[in-house]
């Protein structure tokens, strides 16, 4: 054990086994599992970072990392919630076996996924999935620490029945007025009243969910695609991606060296494209920053339109050739990308770009 000074309680250290002492359901296939070391040593982790666990699973044990969703400032346990995917193996042998008294060997705490030291700031938080619980442990150490916090809380998850901890934050924002939640989904539950917002999380639901989002810190965890689909609506917004943060549930960074490198594709306004309308047979010069609906319209060409937000759909066209950066909310479906349409209202042309107008 390795004293604190002034203290006379010890850390935990992986050098001693954790105790599972509760289990609880959360949400279908989401369990909390809450573990203790025997001899009484406490904690020391930051907000977001994830544990190792060994898993005498059939077959031979395994390793899986989870993000501690309890908050450091209460240290004399940490809590794990594990959500089975499809092919889970570790995680379903914690769903059906993990009971309190049995003891684990663990690794860490660990990960660069975590809020500063001094977190007085303003943040965001945006989540999908067992994505939510890095930002359940930072939610609940900014109210810990007896100050007003300042969070705009959004977690999106496929039906209302999914969303996770959604009890818990409702307390908690109960008891502050600096805890915004925002929560959406795909679709609704059997028999059940939802008056939140439906759908896929874009950027008309992030204006009216967090108007300041340019003066926040942004916290990102969810599956990859989620996650990719927010660092576009925040680089076609102008965000300052420097201030961006995001984990990975496939690999966890614990150094920065295994940071991710994003290689987003962001339109750059010193950098020129072209548009050519074929059956105009007009073509134009632009910036990437503009989109091919404002590029028509100053080339005296007439693309319907309406919301100019890429939600109505009404300026779809077909794409002929070249690359387009397109960011809508949700105006096109999947199957007319595929067959090479775009909204004009929000396509950057990269490099040359060929229409069908």
């Amino acid at each position: 054990m390795i004293p604190m000074p002034g203290r006379d309680t010890p850390v935990w250290t992986d050098s001693e086994l954790l105790e599972c002492v509760s289990v609880l359901p959360e949400a279908p296939e989401v369990k909390t599992f809450t573990f203790r070391p025997p001899s009484g040593a406490t904690f020391l982790y930051k907000a977001g970072q994830f544990i190792t666990l060994d898993l005498p699973v059939p077959g031979g044990n395994v390793q899986r990392t989870y993000t501690i969703s309890s908050s450091p400032l209460t240290n004399a346990y940490i809590c794990v919630t594990v959500k089975a995917q499809p092919g889970s193996v570790g995680t379903r042998w914690m769903l059906d076996n993990l009971q309190p008294g049995m003891r684990l060997k663990a690794y860490g705490p660990a990960g660069l996924f975590h809020l500063p030291a001094n977190p007085d700031g303003k943040y965001l938080f945006i989540s999908a999935g067992s994505g939510v619980t890095p930002m359940m442990s930072m939610a609940t150490t900014l109210f810990e620490r007896g100050e007003e916090p300042d969070i705009c809380f959004i977690q999106c998850a496929n039906r209302p029945v999914e969303l996770i901890f959604r009890k818990k934050l409702e307390h908690i924002a109960s008891r502050v007025n600096g805890l915004q939640l925002h929560f959406v989904v795909n679709r609704s539950d059997p028999y059940e009243v939802w008056t939140g917002y439906r759908g896929y999380f874009n950027q008309l639901m992030l204006g009216l969910m967090c108007n300041d989002y340019l003066e926040r810190d942004v916290y990102c965890c969810g599956p990859e695609g989620f996650m990719d689909t927010v660092r576009e609506i925040l680089n076609a917004l102008g965000y300052d991606m420097d201030r961006y943060h995001q984990e990975s549930f496939e690999a966890p960074a614990e150094t920065k060296a295994e940071l991710t490198e994003f290689d987003d594709v962001v339109p750059q306004e010193d950098a020129q494209a072209q548009i050519v309308f074929a059956n105009s047979q007009v073509s134009a010069w632009c910036s990437e920053t503009d989109t091919v609906l404002a590029v028509a319209k100053d080339a005296g060409l007439n693309i319907p339109s309406g919301c100019t937000f890429g939600v109505c759909g009404t300026c779809k066209v077909k794409k002929l050739s070249g690359e387009v950066h397109m960011v809508h909310s949700g105006g096109i479906s999947d199957d007319d990308v595929e067959a090479g349409y775009i909204l004009a209202c929000c396509s950057n042309p990269i490099g040359t770009v060929e229409v069908e107008i």
